[in-house]
């Protein structure tokens, strides 16, 4: 399924917005049919009348609150996935409460009716927008399509504090350092380590600008008090695939070579925090003038942080060549 990301706001199938309108819809009409009207459903399959109507109703006010969520989600069901994961949610369980009746014994036709309307129907259509919202979150591209030009990411990413990266990028040399999500213990050890980078970064001249994968803003959170260093917002990692950057597997995240950085992270107290950004996305660090990759480190495994003295010293070699971390 194609999710096209541009920068922090993703587009959709059609067919989504239009499966929740559809269960909003329906859920709401349920939830007024079994309010105003408790008993002709039990009449209708011939069953007796529920002696507590109260919690007939009760399920009903319940089947309405799904609808208008449903409702609300359809605006923009990438952005309001949670409302569309309690759905799933609902619909397993009465799936599974279904399939626990009929393993003890066999339920009227009208009862496994009223479950396939209710909840089967939506279960696919909800499954498949929840994984849409997964891979969009974790800055999958769109199937197929070529990462951005610097040129195009130079025009289209802005700074933290408002300038394209390509107008800053022609004013001064960037030090653009890419970042896992915040969670990471190497993230948590470079946002430790900022103001060395930042010192290295002034001592030649060079700004230096942090990339990350949170919404714009989100970021606050963790470098907030450093608010001097510039920042780019790049949810869908459009700017990360603009520099080569890719995604780890087992051996790039969890291999032998990651052992020991971690373990000398942790013993300094860098600890570990809750995933914020993609947790298979590799870091980075470039220097970039008037739209080009002077030098670049594309990390190998996670544990690679940016060295900058090594970037800075590597432009003896020529501009446009790469080095790895040490």
């Amino acid at each position: 399924m194609v999710i096209d990301c541009t920068g922090s706001q993703c587009g959709v199938p059609r067919w989504m917005p239009r499966i929740l309108v559809a269960a909003g819809i329906y859920h709401v009409l349920f939830a007024v049919w079994v309010v105003c009207w408790p008993n002709i459903y039990f009449d209708w399959i011939g069953c007796d009348r529920p002696n507590h109507p109260m919690l007939w109703r009760g399920l009903g006010f319940l089947s309405g609150a799904f609808g208008v969520g449903f409702l609300i989600a359809a605006r923009k069901p990438i952005r309001h996935w949670p409302l569309v994961l309690i759905g799933f949610i609902k619909f397993n369980l009465v799936i599974i409460t279904l399939a626990v009746g009929l393993f003890e014994g066999p339920l009227p036709r009208e009862i496994i009716g009223l479950v396939l309307l209710d909840d089967l129907i939506w279960w696919f259509p909800f499954a498949a927008i929840l994984w849409a919202s997964a891979q969009a979150h974790a800055g999958r591209p769109p199937s197929g399509a070529p990462p951005l030009t610097l040129e195009e990411a130079g025009e289209r990413y802005k700074l933290s504090s408002g300038e394209t990266l390509g107008e800053a990028a022609s004013q001064r040399t960037l030090v653009l350092v890419f970042l896992r999500h915040f969670g990471c213990t190497f993230t948590r050890k470079i946002l430790r380590e900022l103001e060395d980078l930042k010192r290295e970064a002034d001592r030649h001249d060079a700004r230096l600008v942090l990339v990350h994968m949170l919404a714009p803003g989100d970021e606050s959170e963790y470098i907030d008090e450093r608010r001097e260093i510039a920042r780019i917002a790049d949810p869908m990692c459009e700017l990360y695939r603009s520099f080569g950057l890719g995604k780890g597997g087992f051996l790039e995240l969890f291999g032998p070579r990651v052992w020991i950085p971690l373990i000398a992270a942790l013993v300094k107290g860098c600890g570990v925090g809750h995933l914020a950004g993609d947790g298979l996305q590799l870091p980075g660090a470039f220097l970039l003038r008037d739209g080009k990759i002077i030098r670049g480190q594309r990390a190998r495994t996670q544990a690679d942080l940016p060295d900058l003295p090594g970037l800075f010293k590597g432009l003896q070699d020529g501009p446009g060549t790469e080095s790895v971390p040490a």
